[in-house]
């Protein structure tokens, strides 16, 4: 009872407060973006999205600015080296040597522009502001023991968290699922305003984006 009056709720409310204040503040960056998509070679979509596992073990989908090709999954599934890398570096890949980025996904994907979206995730609640970043369900087996898996989808994965805060894809597995659980363990409202200063100045210096 303690915890839900002193940090789940007012944490809701942050959430629904932000993510409101965000879609409105940023609707117009929004247009200005999904333009610019619209206008660009390579995709014929605005709006990427894709299931990702969330508290509990369920299901949702992540939204995201697009940022790749229409065929992007076919692309790297066929590419068996390509893919092996990806898989060996977090399930993700330096975006110069990665064939699926367009030309203004780079720039998405760089200053974190590509996450806007996600406020949505945080309005409707599956997602919270800050919390661990949401994964793919194969990517589970990289959080190690069933034990270590229910702790990590014991909470809302966020929009930022304490890996990205931390140097985002500079930090690959298994440091990365050892930084979300910590931050599981650890997770108070005064971490979360550090965690969300952290991750504004990481992003500005475009530290680990991919």
């Amino acid at each position: 009872m303690k915890e839900i009056l002193f940090y789940r709720l007012p944490k809701r409310l942050l959430d629904i407060i932000v993510s409101l204040v965000a879609l409105v503040v940023f609707s117009p960056l929004f247009l200005i973006i999904g333009l610019w998509i619209k206008f660009s070679a390579g995709t014929s979509h605005v709006f990427y999205s894709q299931d990702r596992v969330g508290k509990g073990g369920k299901h949702f989908k992540i939204y995201k600015f697009q940022s790749m090709v229409d065929n992007a999954d076919e692309i790297l599934k066929s590419d068996k080296e390509l893919y092996q890398r990806f898989v060996e570096n977090g399930y993700k890949l330096p975006t110069k040597e990665d064939p699926r980025i367009t030309k203004i996904g780079a720039v998405l994907r760089h200053t974190s522009l590509d996450e806007l979206p996600q406020f949505w995730n945080t309005l409707i609640g599956n997602m919270t502001i800050i919390g661990p970043r949401p994964v793919v369900e194969k990517e589970l087996v990289e959080y190690g023991s069933q034990e270590r898996i229910d702790k990590f989808l014991s909470v809302k994965p966020g929009v930022f968290g304490l890996w990205q805060a931390s140097g985002r894809s500079n930090i690959g597995y298994p440091e990365r699922a050892n930084i979300e659980l910590e931050y599981v363990d650890e997770a108070n409202l005064g971490l979360d305003f550090k965690i969300m200063f952290l991750t504004v100045i990481a992003i500005l210096k475009g530290d680990g984006a991919y």
